[in-house]
């Protein structure tokens, strides 16, 4: 298995545990400012995120990046999701991928 595209997943919460690391997140796009869209991931934190394609505002966008600290990930990937996506759902999933039960299935 290639585990060098590995990333964590992560919500505005537990983002701060994976500095400098590669993660996967969501957030609802509500502006960009000067090449860094701001955004609101699927638990309530607003996240700064550097080199993202321009997103749609209102429109959930898949990230997969370096977290550069607590709120910022510097993107590599992005996708746009839309406008119909299960935030909780996918919050949810943050959460549990936390569990050390379950914790290396997600990483």
């Amino acid at each position: 298995m290639d585990t060098n595209h590995r990333s964590a997943l992560v919500n505005g919460e537990t983002l701060k545990m994976f500095v400098g690391r590669k993660v996967r997140t969501v957030v609802k796009v509500q502006r960009t400012e000067g090449g860094v869209l701001v955004g609101q991931s699927t638990d309530g934190h607003q996240l700064t995120i550097k080199g993202a394609s321009e997103g749609v505002e209102s429109h959930y966008l898949e990230v997969v990046g370096i977290a550069d600290n607590a709120q910022s990930i510097t993107a590599e990937i992005c996708k746009d999701f839309g406008e119909n996506f299960d935030a909780e759902a996918f919050n949810g999933l943050c959460k549990v991928s936390m569990d050390n039960k379950v914790k290396e299935l997600f990483l």
